[in-house]
């Protein structure tokens, strides 16, 4: 349809059609490259989100490894949940030896 006009109207249109087009293109290239920016740092923040989660659940079964291991001393644990209520903890393991 422009295309159509400019050759109806002289070489004017069409110099300013090219011009319009030559700017809308480099706008486009502008918004994209900002976009690709923003969404590639978005993935890095996520990636070092991720990484540090696996560290401290790495790290939590660690610490409840050697705390499992380091429990050995033949007592087990008891809490009062009030009133006659009792919840015993380990009694399950030393019925193993």
């Amino acid at each position: 349809m422009v295309r159509e006009f400019a050759k109806k109207h002289g070489s004017t249109l069409r110099g300013l059609a090219a011009v319009g087009g030559a700017l809308a293109t480099v706008a486009a290239i502008a918004v994209g490259a900002v976009l690709a920016v923003f969404f590639a740092a978005t993935v890095v923040v996520i990636a070092v989100m991720a990484s540090a989660l696996l560290a401290l659940a790495g790290l939590a079964l660690r610490a409840k490894k050697a705390r499992a291991t380091r429990r050995d001393d033949g007592v087990i644990e008891a809490r009062h949940l009030g009133g006659h209520h009792w919840v015993a903890y380990g009694w399950n393991e030393r019925q193993g030896r």
